[in-house]
């Protein structure tokens, strides 16, 4: 399959498109083969001057539409979505690399996100205190104010709508600044929601120098929210940031996540949804298993099967059939797990598969480590990429330690059939979610988020639709 990628890449401002005319430009390279595919202009500070007043603006109107004419807008946000989805799933396996079976369950989640949101906003609700009587005391719901939203590039148009959508329904106007690496679906899913018939001062587009577009919008005393979904060291520069204005922020940062398997477990299940799972969007998932901590008396099978699965993934261009798993997003993604993997390796894991990289484009091969000592580097820090990292363990408590010792909370994993052991393990793991026996765990109708180091607040569900909202307290004597 092939694509016609679009060569006006441009950012959306007061509701225009805007393209080149002077601006600095970003190289757009397909992950696949390392060739140029556009030159996309990045927004000027005069840009995000006016796209500040616009939000402004665009928020004093948006916060007055009634809730069901908003939801009406976001359904036709969701349906356009779902019409263009082939389309749009082309462009985003053409610039981030994914195959295009990932790419369209990533599109249709979009579409999910705006139909959730849509109707979650009509029950949030605010409460009557009880008072005596001829008096009223009233607790109110009402939208933060303009949003700032910053995105990565691993899930591009999912981690844009999670943010877009909710604002949106809460009633606020938002800027976005999705990843240089991926604009045209970006872009591709942002004319969906001016289709819609999302005004152009309520939702924005900005791409730019990462640094300058963050320090400018959040300076701002029009932006009253910031949410970001990225690394641990970017967010606690933006939080930083966001302190001088006494915003309010929502945090999605990095983790590390652990699997804990232990010997009572459906073993090929196990070994079946934890090898598909490892190498989905080639591990370059915020979410994705990684650290395995396996019980000593089903060590050895695991890791074999697990082993073999992982040199039966076909690597390939994205937009290939038969491919699995596609290339690392960006030419910096190869350099880092190749330095971890030699690190590891030299402190005397074991390699059982993969472990090399490609001769063009931005590709790893799916590489399993077994025995990896806690010295090694890749046992602290986040591979975000096709490694998978093997150890055993004895009790109890030693893989509840192991998973926990981390600075990361953002997910954890088990396998068990005994059920008293998953309740345990459930209340003893240190993070947001927990998936038991799978690793589905991102779901619109459910918060998504961790703890410590991996950020707080909420995507996803009620919870995520509140973090737009501000309390107020009505008295009345």
């Amino acid at each position: 399959m092939t694509s016609t990628y679009p060569t006006n890449l441009g950012i959306y401002v007061g509701g225009n498109w805007r393209s080149g005319e002077g601006r600095d430009s970003h190289k757009v390279i397909n992950p696949a083969t390392g060739d140029v595919l556009a030159e996309l202009p990045l927004a000027t500070a005069a840009d995000l001057d006016e796209a500040l007043e616009a939000t402004a603006k665009g928020f004093a109107y948006w916060r007055s539409v009634d809730v069901n004419e908003r939801a009406g807008i976001l359904h036709k946000v969701a349906d356009l979505i779902r019409e263009r989805a082939e389309t749009i799933a082309v462009l985003l396996t053409t610039e981030q690399g994914k195959p295009l079976a990932e790419a369209r369950t990533e599109v249709l989640s979009c579409a999910a996100q705006f139909d959730y949101f849509a109707e979650e906003a009509k029950r949030s609700y605010g409460r009557v205190l009880v008072r005596p009587t001829g008096q009223r005391a009233l607790v109110l719901k009402q939208p933060v104010g303009p949003v700032a939203a910053f995105s990565p590039w691993n899930f591009p148009v999912n981690l844009m709508c999670k943010k877009m959508a909710a604002a949106l329904a809460a009633g606020c106007s938002i800027i976005a600044k999705p990843p240089e690496e991926t604009p045209a679906s970006t872009s591709a899913i942002m004319q969906c929601v001016i289709d819609g018939g999302v005004p152009g001062n309520v939702a924005q587009l900005v791409y730019g120098v990462p640094d300058l577009v963050s320090r400018h919008l959040i300076a701002s005393p029009i932006i009253r929210k910031v949410s970001f979904t990225g690394s641990v060291p970017v967010g606690k520069h933006l939080l930083k940031l966001a302190a001088d204005g006494v915003k309010r922020t929502t945090m999605e940062l990095g983790g590390h996540a652990p699997v804990i398997i232990f010997d009572d477990c459906d073993l090929d299940k196990a070994i079946a949804l934890s090898a598909t799972t490892k190498f989905r969007n080639a591990g370059q998932v915020c979410i994705s298993p990684t650290r395995f901590y396996v019980q000593e008396n089903v060590y050895d099978r695991f890791v074999a099967g697990f082993a073999e699965r992982a040199k039966q993934v076909r690597v390939g261009n994205g937009l290939d059939a038969d491919t699995v798993m596609g290339p690392l997003a960006n030419d910096r993604r190869p350099s880092a797990i190749e330095a971890l993997v030699d690190d590891a390796t030299a402190k005397g894991a074991k390699l059982l598969s993969g472990g090399a990289r490609g001769n063009k484009g931005y590709f790893y091969q799916p590489t399993v480590l077994a025995d990896v000592p806690m010295s090694a580097d890749v046992m602290d820090n986040e591979p975000f990429g096709p490694v998978a990292l093997m150890r055993p363990f004895k009790t109890f408590g030693e893989a509840v330690e192991q998973a926990n010792r981390l600075p990361f909370g953002l997910a954890a994993y088990a396998f068990t059939e005994n059920a008293r052991q998953a309740n345990l393990v459930v209340d003893a793991l240190d993070t947001g979610m927990v998936g038991l026996n799978s690793f589905a765990i991102s779901m619109p109708d459910a918060p998504f988020g961790g703890v410590k180091e991996s950020g707080f607040g909420s995507e996803g569900g009620p919870e995520g639709l509140d973090s737009y909202y501000v309390t107020k307290a009505v008295h009345q004597y």
